[in-house]
């Protein structure tokens, strides 16, 4: 392991990320997008929805990334006789004493994995609702804190809709993301067999929590140009109103659009990414990566579009096709103020 306590604060963040992805990477083959959504979901304290057929590795990742940062990892296998209380806990009567007692449930962990959640019905996934938006469960009147850090990830299957329950739009844009996760390559299905039929591989500790914790903070200080955040307003905007941006043809393929939250997300997930590219300030490449995973979810198809076998991704190329995302980025507040004082001093002397 490196020596980086003399380097600067980016290099440091950026590091210690390679290190969680490179002790991961020695379990899991490929899907090296997956893993870097499921990294930045858990520094931009963000919760991740992961589509794919059985078997590529999902719960591997995360089981072998909570090994990695030393947190405490708990799955629960959603199925239709799921009940709340399964989830969060309740309250338990002890005859011995006739007192009650809170006894708490799975959601009490650091990453949570939420399997095959459109197998269990509408109010156990709204249990999941209070715990994602607030970090908090209220039992029978009290409310507990799950700890810090904290990431949901669900998966759902996009085969089989038999006996499933589909997510509320309420819930589907409380994920941060909605990460594709496909079939891997004939090379890397070669080292999978190999792994797999192998000695099993010892996971180092690359990351303690106090440290995924302070990433979160070092996070929300990454500094993000004004003309980004227009730009993300402007996105979202323009899937409520595509005629916003001269494509009235597609209102008729989108029901609904992305809520503020879409724009808040890609934000926070540019920043994210930023930070463990080794920046403090974000790049136009930065947003642009994430448009799709942070907005697929958060479009509701027309039938119209099902028909003609649209997908929110090739609509989001029609959108993102018509906006111009700014080239050059202001790396810091000091920079923004400098630029906005020499357009002031400008206009004063051409007064």
């Amino acid at each position: 392991m490196n020596d980086l306590s003399n380097s600067d604060p980016a290099a440091r963040s950026a590091a210690l990320c390679e290190r969680v992805l490179y002790e991961v990477k020695r379990v899991v083959v490929g899907q090296d997008a997956f893993l870097e959504r499921v990294l930045i979901a858990l520094i931009a304290q963000g919760h991740l929805l992961v589509e794919g057929v059985p078997g590529l590795a999902k719960t591997l990742t995360v089981k072998t990334l909570a090994e990695a940062i030393g947190g405490a990892f708990r799955r629960i296998q959603f199925t239709p006789d799921l009940v709340p209380a399964d989830l969060v806990g309740t309250r338990m009567y002890n005859q011995k004493t006739g007192d009650f007692s809170t006894t708490l449930g799975p959601v009490f962990t650091n990453l949570l994995l939420a399997d095959e959640i459109n197998r269990a019905p509408a109010k156990v996934q709204s249990a999941l609702l209070e715990v994602m938006q607030e970090r908090q469960v209220t039992i029978a009147g009290e409310t507990h804190r799950v700890p810090r850090p904290f990431v949901v990830m669900a998966t759902q299957n996009p085969i089989e809709t038999e006996g499933t329950y589909a997510l509320p739009e309420a819930q589907v844009d409380r994920f941060m993301m909605k990460v594709l996760v496909g079939y891997p390559s004939a090379d890397e299905e070669f080292v999978i067999v190999e792994r797999a039929t192998g000695a099993a591989e010892a996971i180092a500790q690359a990351a303690t929590l106090a440290e995924l914790i302070e990433l979160e903070r070092e996070c929300r200080a990454v500094y993000v140009d004004p003309a980004f955040v227009r730009y993300a307003v402007r996105l979202v905007a323009a899937t409520r109103d595509p005629a916003s941006v001269g494509l009235p043809e597609l209102r008729r393929y989108i029901t609904l659009g992305a809520s503020p939250r879409g724009s808040i997300s890609l934000i926070e997930g540019a920043r994210a990414l930023a930070l463990m590219r080794g920046r403090r300030y974000v790049l136009g490449e930065d947003v642009a990566a994430l448009v799709n995973d942070v907005l697929r979810h958060r479009l509701t198809l027309s039938y119209e579009a099902m028909s003609e076998g649209l997908t929110a991704d090739a609509l989001l190329a029609k959108l993102t096709a018509r906006l111009t995302l700014p080239r050059e980025a202001l790396k810091s507040a000091e920079e923004a103020a400098a630029r906005e004082g020499a357009r002031d001093g400008s206009l004063v002397q051409a007064a």
